[in-house]
């Protein structure tokens, strides 16, 4: 028996609801294929016992009054700042988490810089919006069907939609610096590379390009606020996505930046406000976890010099948020002063999560919660006040709710829900896919996998696995998968990942269950 017990429910309906047929299933030669055998095993396994990881009966969607008149909505993104990175951050939590709703288990399901980005694009999982990486002909802002997004949807319910600050990665490239993609009614996005060089900021503004001589996180704040304070503010409802690139690492380097780990840049005033800064005092730091397959990238080894240079760049991590926290801090004002703050939601995100060692990782991309795990706050009109709550969430979900907020209709099949009905509920756990590919072109599959609950599965592209409970692991230092008293959760779940590694729109599990 498992050490922790498990939800007891007499239906399997939640797995064996597929639309693929038990036994037809179709085969693969490829660790991340359909599984079929595997599958098949598993609902075979799960229909001899009555403890299932899924009850049969979803939570019915509470009760959710559209909005009477259009809500403006300011949707806040930085790039690569991990939850964690919350405490560093004062006005935020002040200006929006106490204000708001606080989610603490929103998720990037395929967690790097442009799937995620593309999914809150259009409410769709990566392998369905395509655009599955950051480079080759999988990734990227020219793999991108910049069709039937969230602004174009937007803009057909009526708002006008404004975006600020870095796009996808590549925008600039090739040709494409004076590209402005369909949807937006202001377009001032920064071009690469120079998105990356944080006081020399290249922003294209409907197609004009202009070099700033200004910190990156700065020039973003003002263009944001000015078009926050156009006149035209007042005649139309509005979206604005402002993605700010700070904490990701950019130059120029200073001397002072260690040689074999790239940093990010502060503000001028932010530099050695945070010198000595350690690094996390966590039992997953620098820790391989116990029974992790060979192909994890948890088994790379960092030596003293190579702790030393982390250490260094999570200092430099937090010193580059304190400017991003304060240009939040004069969103709220810039809001209040043109008397649109009572009629503003407010979205606060990141693209994926991040870690400096972890795991020993100095990234994202992986499973484990801290590369993850998104901070995801909202505030304003309809919104909960000071409310935390620890409802399973995607950032597909992020781009369905603004729809449903707005009253537009989607343009492309929707795999994420509207969230807005469970921020006043009870907590509750969610199916929520993972999904990985190769950096440098997407074509291989690096793991699929499923968070559920306190649940995290993933199957690695060589067929090994890993398996960690939240509940009795919360650091995911010691892997199940190996573990006989846990051969039940661990086929339920491959069950579930195979189930839903393909899912598309409505195949893509949206209901809620109970937590606890």
């Amino acid at each position: 028996m498992a050490p922790r017990a498990r939800l007891a429910v007499a239906a399997v309906a939640a797995l064996a609801g597929s639309s693929v047929a038990l036994g037809v299933m179709p085969q693969s030669s490829g660790p991340l294929g359909s599984l079929g055998s595997l599958a098949e095993n598993a609902f075979a396994r799960v229909s001899s016992t009555d403890e299932v990881m899924v009850p049969s009966t979803p939570t019915p969607t509470p009760d959710w009054t559209p909005y009477s008149t259009q809500p403006n909505i300011l949707m806040i993104t930085a790039d690569d700042l991990a939850y964690d990175d919350l405490e560093f951050m004062p006005h935020t939590r002040q200006l929006l988490a106490e204000q708001g709703t606080s989610l603490t288990e929103a998720i990037a399901p395929t967690p790097i810089c442009v799937p995620a980005r593309a999914s809150l694009l259009t409410g769709q999982y990566s392998q369905n919006h395509h655009t599955v990486t950051i480079n080759g002909e999988r990734g990227g802002y020219e793999a991108m069907d910049h069709t039937g997004t969230l602004p174009e949807a937007l803009q057909e319910a009526g708002y006008d939609t404004l975006f600020a600050g870095k796009y996808l990665n590549g925008y600039g490239l090739r040709g494409t610096a004076k590209d402005v993609p369909p949807g937006w009614t202001d377009w001032r996005a920064t071009t690469d590379m120079s998105t990356y060089n944080f006081i020399r900021p290249r922003i294209n503004h409907n197609g004009k390009l202009t070099t700033y001589h200004r910190y990156t996180t700065y020039v973003m704040r003002d263009q944001a606020n000015q078009m926050i304070s156009a006149p035209e503010r007042a005649e139309k409802p509005w979206y604005m996505w402002l993605n700010y690139v700070a904490p990701h690492h950019g130059g120029p380097a200073e001397p002072d930046d260690p040689e074999g780990t790239s940093t990010t840049r502060p503000a001028a005033e932010d530099k050695h406000s945070f010198d000595g800064l350690e690094l996390p005092d966590l039992p997953y730091m620098f820790r391989t976890p116990s029974d992790a397959p060979r192909i994890s990238p948890s088994q790379k080894f960092f030596d003293a010099e190579g702790r030393a240079e982390l250490r260094i760049a999570h200092e430099q991590r937090v010193e580059a948020v304190q400017a991003l926290d304060r240009a939040v801090a004069s969103h709220v004002l810039r809001l209040q002063e043109t008397g649109q703050l009572d009629n503003t939601i407010i979205i606060f995100s990141s693209d994926n999560g991040y870690t400096t060692g972890g795991h020993n990782i100095n990234g994202k991309l992986m499973h484990y919660r801290e590369t993850q795990r998104i901070p995801l706050i909202l505030r304003g009109p309809g919104i909960p006040v000071g409310r935390t709550l620890s409802t399973g969430v995607g950032n597909p979900d992020i781009a369905t709710t603004v729809m449903a907020i707005a009253g537009a209709e989607p343009g492309r099949p929707q795999d994420g829900v509207n969230i807005m009905p469970w921020l006043s509920a009870p907590p509750q756990n969610r199916v929520l896919p993972l999904s990985a590919w190769r950096v440098n072109d997407g074509r291989k599959q690096i793991y699929s996998g499923i968070r559920f609950g306190d649940w995290t599965y993933a199957r690695f592209s060589d067929g090994s696995e890993e398996l960690y409970d939240l509940a009795d692991d919360p650091y995911q230092i010691r892997s199940l998968a190996l573990l006989p008293e846990y051969a039940d959760e661990l086929a339920q779940l491959r069950a579930l990942s195979t189930r839903y590694a393909h899912c598309a729109g409505d195949t893509c599990p949206k209901e809620f269950y109970p937590a606890g």
